[in-house]
C-alpha cells in the first residue's frame, strides 16, 4: 500500500456548509409554492434523505413528498422551462444565489476543521485538488470568499466532466492532473455519492458526517464506519491514523 501524498477535497458540505444553504433554499422555495401546506422545517428534514443527489432527483423527490407538482407546473412558463421539477429548481435558485452571494453568510458557514486539514496538507507539501459537483463559477466564488482561490493545484467541477458523482470520473481526473496515483491519494468527502465516487476511482477516503449527511453516510456509504467522522475534533486524528497505516504498509513491502 503506497504512502499517501495527495489530498482531494469535496466542496459542498465538506469545506463549507453549502448543503445547509441548499436545504434552506429548497425549503423557502417549497413554502413560496405552497405556503398553506408546507413548513420549512419539514422540507429541511426531508432534504437529508436526498443530499448529494442531482438537482432533478432532489426536486422531484421533494415535489412528490410535499405535493408541489401543480404549483411548480404553474411556474414553468414564467421561468421558461419544460418540466415542473425544473421550475421548482429555478424558484429555489433565486433563494440560493442570494445566500451564497453574501460573503458574510459563506464565511459563517465554513467548516473550520476541514479547512484546517487543507491548510496542513499544503504546509506538508502535499498536492491538493478540489472535486465538486458545483459549477465552476459558483465554486470559484465560494473559494474566493473563503480565501482559497489559489490554494488548490487543480480544481475539477461539474463543467469538466461528462458524469458527476457517484461516477468516478471526477476523482480519476484529479489524480491524473495532480500526477499522483489514486492509491497515493486521500479524498475528503461528506456524502454517500462522494465516497462512492472516490473509492470507485481507487482513492482512499474519509468522510465527515454533517447533520445533513451522517445518517445516509452510515446507511449507504461503502466506507467502513471507522472512516466516517462525526465529531469535527476527531477529523485530523482519523486522517493521521490512515496516513500512518498506509505509511507502515508501504514500509513493510519496501525491499
Amino acid at each position: 500500500m503506497p504512502k499517501i501524498n495527495a489530498f482531494v477535497f469535496d466542496l459542498d458540505g465538506t469545506l463549507v456548509q453549502t448543503e445547509r444553504l441548499k436545504a434552506r433554499s429548497y425549503a423557502k422555495a417549497a413554502v413560496e409554492l405552497c405556503p398553506e401546506a408546507v413548513t420549512e422545517e419539514d422540507v429541511l428534514e426531508a432534504y437529508k434523505e436526498v443530499v448529494g443527489e442531482s438537482r432533478q432527483t432532489v426536486a422531484t423527490t421533494l415535489m412528490e413528498r410535499f405535493g408541489l407538482e401543480a404549483a411548480s407546473a404553474e411556474r414553468m412558463t414564467e421561468v421558461d422551462v419544460n418540466a415542473p421539477w425544473q421550475a421548482f429548481v429555478q424558484v429555489r435558485l433565486d433563494y440560493y444565489e442570494d445566500l451564497v452571494q453574501d460573503p458574510k453568510v459563506l464565511r459563517e458557514n465554513r467548516w473550520p476543521h476541514t479547512l484546517s486539514l487543507l491548510e496542513r496538507a499544503r504546509e506538508n507539501q502535499c498536492a491538493v485538488a478540489l472535486a465538486t459537483t458545483s459549477r465552476r463559477r459558483q465554486a470559484c466564488h465560494v473559494l474566493s470568499v473563503l480565501g482559497h482561490d489559489d490554494t488548490f493545484d487543480f480544481v475539477a467541477t461539474a463543467d469538466d466532466v461528462a458524469r458527476t458523482k457517484p461516477h468516478p470520473e471526477i476523482y480519476r481526473m484529479c489524480a491524473v492532473e495532480l500526477g499522483v496515483a489514486p492509491d497515493r491519494t486521500l479524498a475528503i468527502e461528506d456524502s454517500p455519492t462522494g465516497t462512492q465516487s472516490a473509492l470507485a476511482a481507487g482513492l482512499h477516503c474519509i468522510a465527515f458526517g454533517t447533520p445533513f449527511t451522517e445518517a445516509r453516510l452510515r446507511a449507504e456509504s461503502p466506507l467502513d464506519d471507522h472512516w466516517i467522522v462525526s465529531d469535527p475534533d476527531e477529523l485530523i486524528a482519523t486522517v493521521d491514523t490512515l496516513l500512518k497505516e498506509t505509511a507502515t504498509a508501504a514500509e513493510s513491502v519496501t525491499p
